[in-house]
């Protein structure tokens, strides 16, 4: 109960995160009957069954192409104490008894890692373009598709069934403002995708370097991102003085997040000795330094920080 209850709350904190999605899985899904299985009748009236899990191959269109294996291994520990708690939803293949995923692949390696022999599925009849739909539609709202996987898959259904921004807006229940944004990290150069993939910056970092004119000058302001572990704002800031015509180098001075100094100042108060704050160039994270004199005050951070004696 845990575990599902934890997953719940992922879902919803992701599709904040991502602008909500109004329609699910379900909207997408032809609500007709479906094609009998010779696993049991029972599937054409949406009630799982269990198949075994090599009856079961990937979505030939799914777009996500990296699966986090520590969230795998997370997930397959919560399928060894509960099971699967929610079916996979799969089509009929061209060999009877055989099945395609269309959603629920994380659930189906999964539940192969916990050693399960069966899972529960609902098959559905659907077309390759509700297949990659649906795939997108089921990442987007658990937020598990790379910004770089997400344009990717929206250009697949532009390109190869014809939709347009709009369409594709509508299918996963984004804005085509968004749908425009998520296209145009497609046209950064190599090195800065690199970067974005490598989540050495973020999609905001990238969104802004796509504001200057050409990717000699992208690149550029790029090595000076990562170089000194700028903030989206600062990068924005940064792209801003770029187009004025400002000089700007690799040791040009960059105004720091007001959030960032109060926070610096409040640490070093708190802990009575020279703290410095340095936020990563991602979406989260960066470093720490704490500067210290002598063992004693060693000894005093120590106790303040752990709570127990150093030596």
């Amino acid at each position: 109960m845990g575990a599902n209850n934890a997953e719940t709350k992922g879902t919803a904190r992701a599709r904040q995160r991502r602008g909500g999605l109004g329609r699910g899985l379900e909207s997408l899904i032809p609500s007709g009957p479906e094609r009998p299985t010779p696993a049991s009748d029972g599937a054409s009236n949406g009630i799982p069954l269990e198949v075994p899990i090599e009856a079961i191959a990937p979505n030939p269109w799914q777009p996500r192409v990296h699966l986090d294996r520590q969230r795998l291994e997370d997930l397959a520990h919560s399928i060894r104490t509960h099971g699967v708690m929610q079916p996979l939803v799969v089509t009929n293949a061209d060999e009877p008894g055989r099945y395609t995923l269309i959603a629920g692949e994380r659930r189906w390696r999964a539940a192969g890692i916990a050693g399960l022999a069966t899972v529960p599925i609902v098959v559905k009849d659907v077309a390759p373009q509700a297949m990659l739909e649906l795939a997108i539609v089921e990442n987007v709202v658990r937020a598990d598709l790379s910004p770089l996987e997400e344009a990717a898959a929206y250009k697949q259904l532009i390109e190869d069934f014809g939709l347009t921004q709009a369409d594709v807006a509508d299918r996963v229940g984004r804005s085509r403002v968004s749908i425009t944004n998520t296209l145009r990290l497609l046209n950064a150069p190599e090195r800065v995708r690199e970067a974005l993939a490598a989540e050495q910056i973020t999609e905001g970092h990238t969104r802004a370097m796509l504001g200057l004119g050409s990717a000699a000058d992208q690149l550029a302001v790029l090595d000076i991102v990562l170089e000194k572990g700028l903030s989206v704002r600062q990068t924005e800031d940064l792209v801003r003085r770029w187009l004025a015509g400002v000089p700007v180098t690799k040791q040009a001075h960059v105004e720091r997040d007001a959030d960032e100094i109060r926070l610096e100042s409040r640490l070093r108060d708190a802990l009575g000795t020279k703290v410095a704050l340095k936020r990563g160039s991602g979406a989260s994270g960066g470093t720490i330094t704490i500067q210290y004199y002598s063992d004693e005050q060693l000894q005093s951070l120590y106790d303040r920080l752990v709570g127990e004696e150093l030596w």
